[in-house]
C-alpha cells in the first residue's frame, strides 16, 4: 500500500473557494489525498505526520505561464542588463548602466575566454534606459574586431551584433530594405537586428539560436533551480521549436527524478504552415508526460513597446517613433486558429500593442464563426495596451488573458516618458479592468526577460510602482487575493490545466510553494519580500539553494 504523509502547516492558503485555509493537507503519490484539520484527515488511514513545514505558510504550487527555458541557458552568457539581479545560486549580479559599461562587462567576458575565434555573447541589454543612445556595431566592435560579439536586447526582439558578426552573417553590405535591419549614413547596417527575420542570419553565429537555448540540459537545469527559488511548480516554455534533439533532451531531463518542475513548452509557429503547426501540436501532444505537457502552439504578432517593434494604434508612439512591426500576417493567424479549433489545440498569441490585439481578436471572431468552440480558452500573451473593449471582446469570444504586470515596474517611467505617454501607460497591463470585464487573468514574468518570481509580479499588479517609485493607475490595482489566485488558479486555467494544479484541494497534484512569511497578512507593499522555502511539486520536496 502506498504510503500517506501528511504535512502540517502554520496555514496552508488552499485557493479552494470551499475551504480556503487549513492546517495539514495528506499526500499519497504524488496527489494531495485531502486538506483539512489532523482530525479529518485520520480518516484516511495510517499515515506518516512530517512537520517539516509546521513553521512555514504552504500554498499552491505557483504557476508561471509566460516564461522561457532560455532563462536557464542564458546564465552561461554575460548579463548586460540595467537592473541588479540574482543568479541561480542567489548570487547577486550587477547591471551595467551605461553603454561604456556593458562593453567594459563584455570586454571583461572576452579577456577570459581562451585565445580563438568562438563568439562574445551577452543578454539583457536595453539602450532604452541610455535615452536616444543606441548599441551600434562601433560599440561592440571595441570588444573584439576578430570574434563575433552579439548582445540580446532584454525583450528578446532585438539582437545587436559587431562587425564581426555582420561580415559572418552575410550582412555587412548596403542595399537592405527590410525594416528590421536599419542602416547608418554608410548605407550599412548599425549592427542592430529587429524581429526574428532580421535576426535569424545572426543568432546562430552568437550562440543564440532558439532551439539550442530551450533544448540545452545544462540551461534546463538551471531553470529548474530559478523555479524553486520562485516557489514556481510549473513553468511554460513559451515559444518552443520543439525539434526530436530538443524534445529528447527534454523529456530525459524532466523524467529524472530530480527534476523538480512540469514543463508546459508550446510549438511556435514560424518557419512552417498553420497546418503543419496544427499537425505537429497534435502529434506531440500524445507525447506528454506528467511533467512535459505538449500539444499547445504560440503565435507571435509583433515586437516589443520598449523596443519601438509593437504595433500600437494611432497616434502610435509618444516620441513619434515609427509604427512597429508584425510578425505573423492576419491570414496566417486566422487560419491557424481555425484549424486549432477544429482539432481541439489550444492557442497562446503574443501581442504588446493594441493593434495586435484587435488583429487577434478579428481573427478570434472569425474563427469562432467558422469552427465554433466551447471552452478553448485561447490567450492573449503580454497585451499590454488593451482597453476596456478589447477585454469585453475577449470576453465575449471566451479568451483568456496573461498579462505582464512586471512592465509596471521595469520599464513603466520609460513608457511614461517616452513610449506611449502618461495616458496609456496608467493604464497598461490593466488587471482590474480585465477582472471587472470576466476575463481569465494571469500575469507573468517573461523570463528571461525580467526575473522569474511570481511573488514580485503580484507585487507589481498589487501596487503598480515603477522603478522611480511613480504609481501608473492606481485604479488599475488589484487586491493581494486577486493576485495571489493570478499567479495560482488563473494562470492554471491559461494552460487548462486547473484540475490537477492551481488550487490545494482532494484529487490534485501534490504541488505547494512553501512560505517563510504569509503573504496575506502582512501590508501590500511588502508582497515581493515574501521569502521562499522552496517547493513540493509532486510530493517531492525541494528548497531553495540546497
Amino acid at each position: 500500500m502506498s504510503e500517506t504523509i501528511v504535512y502540517s502547516a502554520r496555514r496552508i492558503l488552499t485557493m479552494a473557494p470551499a475551504r480556503p485555509e487549513a492546517s495539514h493537507v495528506a499526500v499519497r503519490d504524488g496527489r494531495i489525498l485531502g486538506v483539512g484539520s489532523l482530525d479529518e484527515l485520520r480518516g484516511w488511514g495510517p499515515f506518516t505526520l512530517d512537520e517539516r513545514f509546521a513553521d512555514k505558510v504552504l500554498m499552491p504550487g505557483l504557476v508561471e505561464g509566460h516564461t522561457h527555458l532560455m532563462a536557464g541557458a542564458l546564465w552561461r552568457y554575460t548579463y548586460c542588463g540595467w537592473f541588479d539581479v540574482d543568479d541561480p545560486d542567489g548570487r547577486r549580479v550587477a547591471g551595467a548602466r551605461s553603454m561604456d559599461a556593458v562593453v567594459e562587462t563584455l570586454r571583461a567576458a572576452e579577456a577570459a575566454m581562451p585565445p580563438g575565434d568562438a563568439p562574445v555573447t551577452g543578454w539583457g541589454l536595453d539602450p532604452i534606459y541610455f535615452g536616444a543612445r543606441r548599441c551600434t556595431r562601433a560599440d561592440l566592435d571595441r570588444v573584439s574586431a576578430t570574434r563575433p560579439v552579439g548582445v540580446m536586447h532584454a525583450s528578446g526582439h532585438i539582437l545587436n551584433v559587431n562587425t564581426a558578426a555582420l561580415e559572418r552573417a552575410g550582412l555587412l553590405r548596403t542595399g537592405h530594405t527590410h525594416p528590421g535591419i536599419p542602416l547608418g549614413e554608410d548605407g550599412l547596417p548599425t549592427g542592430e537586428l529587429r524581429g526574428p527575420e532580421a535576426m535569424s542570419g545572426a543568432l546562430q553565429l552568437v550562440g543564440l539560436h532558439r532551439s539550442f537555448l530551450s533544448g540545452d540540459e545544462q540551461g534546463i537545469r538551471t531553470f529548474g533551480r530559478l523555479c524553486v527559488r520562485a516557489g514556481v511548480t510549473t513553468a511554460t516554455d513559451l515559444a518552443a521549436t520543439l525539434g526530436e534533439e530538443e524534445l529528447g533532451t527534454l523529456r530525459r531531463t524532466t523524467d529524472d527524478a530530480r527534476y523538480p518542475v512540469r514543463i508546459v513548452p508550446l510549438l511556435r509557429l514560424i518557419g512552417m504552415s498553420p497546418a503543419d503547426a496544427v499537425a505537429r501540436a497534435c502529434a506531440l501532444r500524445e507525447m506528454s508526460t506528467d511533467r512535459m505537457r505538449l500539444g499547445r502552439i504560440k503565435i507571435v504578432a509583433d515586437g516589443s513597446i520598449q523596443g519601438f517593434t509593437a504595433r500600437i494604434r494611432w497616434p502610435g508612439y509618444y516620441n513619434g517613433a515609427p509604427a512597429g512591426l508584425w510578425y505573423a500576417a492576419p491570414e496566417t493567424i486566422r487560419e491557424c486558429y481555425t484549424l486549432a479549433l477544429e482539432h481541439g489545440v489550444q492557442i497562446h498569441t503574443h501581442t504588446n500593442g493594441d493593434e495586435a490585439t484587435e488583429l487577434a481578436l478579428d481573427c478570434m471572431e472569425q474563427a469562432l464563426r467558422a469552427r465554433p468552440s466551447p471552452d478553448h480558452r485561447f490567450t492573449l500573451q503580454h497585451t499590454q495596451l488593451a482597453d476596456a473593449a478589447q477585454f469585453r471582446r475577449m470576453a465575449a469570444l471566451g479568451m483568456a488573458v496573461n498579462l505582464f504586470a512586471n512592465h509596471i515596474y521595469y520599464w513603466g517611467d520609460q513608457h511614461w516618458e517616452t513610449t506611449v505617454g502618461p495616458e496609456r501607460a496608467s493604464r497598461m497591463n490593466a488587471c482590474a479592468t480585465a477582472l471587472r470585464e470576466g476575463v481569465t487573468l494571469a500575469i507573468h514574468s517573461d523570463a528571461p526577460i525580467t526575473p522569474i518570481g511570481p511573488l514580485f509580479t503580484a507585487w507589481c499588479a498589487v501596487n503598480r510602482v515603477s522603478a522611480t517609485g511613480r504609481v501608473l493607475g492606481e485604479r488599475e490595482r488589484i487586491s493581494v487575493e486577486q493576485a495571489l489566485r493570478a499567479i495560482t488558479l488563473g494562470a492554471a486555467q491559461t494552460l487548462r490545466l486547473d484540475g490537477e494544479i492551481g488550487s490545494i484541494e482532494c484529487g490534485k497534484r501534490a504541488d505547494f510553494c512553501v512560505l517563510e512569511d504569509d503573504p496575506t497578512a502582512i501590508a501590500p507593499e511588502a508582497l515581493k519580500d515574501v521569502r521562499v522555502w522552496g517547493t513540493v511539486q509532486g510530493g517531492r520536496v525541494f528548497q531553495a539553494g540546497a
